[in-house]
């Protein structure tokens, strides 16, 4: 038997009421609390089941005992294009491809390189305080935007760590980014938000060629403009590397790409593969570092106590590593994370509470399973609610729609992994994300230092903090940007 759902049209599937309730996130979890379930299914088409779950046992169940079962990927022509034909990872399908990129990955994400690549994330870091600086430096600070200081930060690290550059043009004289920059983020974040938005061309074939939702277009127009900034960069690297002979010295990520070799001696990676896994490990950071910050601080405003619980916390910490006895003042560092257990828990908060999307990206069913209890088609796309579980009161029955950090300090923990899929971070399984490191340090760094280096207030006229989200679009991110009042604590070291 199958999961429970509506009744399906003839060929159609439940294809018209998908389309007729948009954003269709609300539909489908409007859907399953009417119907009292954990586990929906809605046919699209003839042949394609969403299996949508909102229940932390039944979604280990899927990723954890059946893990084999559900590690594949849905194809569509978004997907398609955005990772060069499937040449990487995230999007692509369980086959050999997958498996010979998933080494190469966990390769250039291990703690080895992340240490190797340390001082270029702290560079970065240097730069956000001073970007912001610059704009709150004046007689009683400065409004600062913080969506883009937290969405150039999260990219830049990346541009660092790969490209071994801070810029792909100028920049800004105040250390912010430049149009190229900008072009580049908003490029990566349209990639993101159609990669699997369900277009009625994938749902079925035979319109597939009619590109009805525009998805295709816009995708096809931000890869020009990722593959500009990116594409030079990469075959000019490339060259170099063939000029020397191969004894060029590694200096970053790219360098490490090129330089990989196969059993014979010869590059184990395609240009065509460079590119392709570069776009997904920038489409990987666009959206999380930023929106967990730019929520988790909002959040915090609004209840400044935490403000200042976690910059004590933060000032402990990093004087009692000084020893205290000296004058110049010393930055946030990755190495003070274990030591910053609320800081963490603020960013867990915000994670649980204001996900980045409504659901994860969908895994295929590659058989035949029984899960829950229920028949799981071959070919299903399984969907875990990041907001029915996150939210779930039988998880979190301490107000979950409330945002307290303090929910998160008994588990004592100091990155933001969650294996028991109690909220969607960076899942588990042969699917689970392997930056979870990386991901940790970017978003802890990335709040740890504004919150260290400013004091922040909600600007004057204002008596809240909007915390709305998107309301027509599929994303869960704020719906305004946060514009915050900051005030330097202190001068930055030169």
């Amino acid at each position: 038997m199958l999961p429970p759902g509506p009744t399906p049209w003839p060929i159609l599937g439940n294809i018209p009421e998908f389309l007729q309730n948009r954003p269709s996130y609300r539909w489908l979890h409007h859907l399953m609390k009417e119907l009292n379930t954990d586990i929906a299914c809605i046919r699209l088409g003839k042949a394609t089941h969403l299996i949508t779950v909102t229940s932390p046992k039944i979604a280990r169940e899927f990723l954890k005992k059946h893990d084999a079962v559900f590690a594949s990927r849905p194809h569509t022509m978004v997907t398609t294009l955005l990772s060069n034909n499937y040449k990487a990872i995230v999007v692509s399908p369980y086959d050999k491809q997958w498996k010979k990129m998933r080494r190469v990955v966990c390769d250039v994400l291990s703690h080895s390189k992340l240490t190797w690549l340390l001082e270029k994330r702290t560079q970065e870091a240097d730069n956000l305080v001073r970007f912001v600086y610059n704009q709150a430096n004046q007689i009683g600070g400065g409004v600062v935007n913080v969506r883009v200081a937290a969405q150039q930060y999260s990219v830049g690290v990346l541009r660092r760590m790969i490209l071994g550059r801070r810029y792909f043009g100028r920049g800004r004289e105040d250390g912010g980014p430049g149009k190229e920059e900008e072009e580049h983020v908003e490029a990566l974040l349209s990639i993101l938000s159609h990669a699997y938005a369900y277009s009625v061309s994938d749902i079925l074939p035979w319109l597939r060629w009619f590109d009805l939702d525009g998805h295709q277009t816009s995708v096809r127009k931000a890869m020009e403009v990722v593959n500009k900034y990116q594409g030079s960069l990469v075959k000019e690297r490339i060259q170099e590397w063939r000029d020397s002979n191969n004894n060029k010295k590694a200096e970053d990520l790219l360098d490490i790409l090129i330089s990989l070799k196969d059993s014979d001696g010869n590059p184990l990676l395609s240009e065509d593969e460079i590119q392709a896994q570069i776009t997904e490990l920038f489409i990987a950071v666009v959206d999380n570092p930023y929106s967990i910050v730019e929520w988790a601080l909002s959040e915090m405003l609004n209840q400044p106590e935490m403000l200042e619980k976690a910059t004590q916390e933060i000032d402990r910490v990093v004087m009692s590593s000084s020893n205290g006895t000296s004058t110049v003042v010393q930055l946030l560092q990755e190495c003070h994370i274990p030591q910053l257990p609320y800081l963490v828990a603020c960013a867990r908060e915000a994670l649980r509470l204001h996900p980045v999307s409504a659901f994860n990206l969908p895994h295929l069913s590659m058989a035949d399973c029984t899960v829950a209890g229920y028949f799981i088609p071959k070919g299903s796309h399984i969907l875990l609610s990041r907001l029915g579980l996150g939210r779930n009161p039988t998880v979190w029955d301490d107000q979950p729609l409330v945002f307290n950090p303090d929910r998160h300090l008994p588990e004592n923990r100091r990155d933001l992994v969650e294996t028991d899929l109690r909220f969607v971070s960076f899942t588990t399984g042969r699917r689970g994300c392997i930056g979870a490191e990386l991901g940790t340090n970017i978003t802890i760094m990335l709040l740890g230092r504004l919150l260290q280096c400013f004091n922040w207030k909600i600007p004057q006229g204002m008596d809240n903090i909007d915390l709305s989200t998107e309301k027509d679009h599929n994303s869960l991110f704020k719906a305004k940007p946060l514009f915050a009042h900051a005030i330097p604590r202190f001068n930055l070291p030169s």
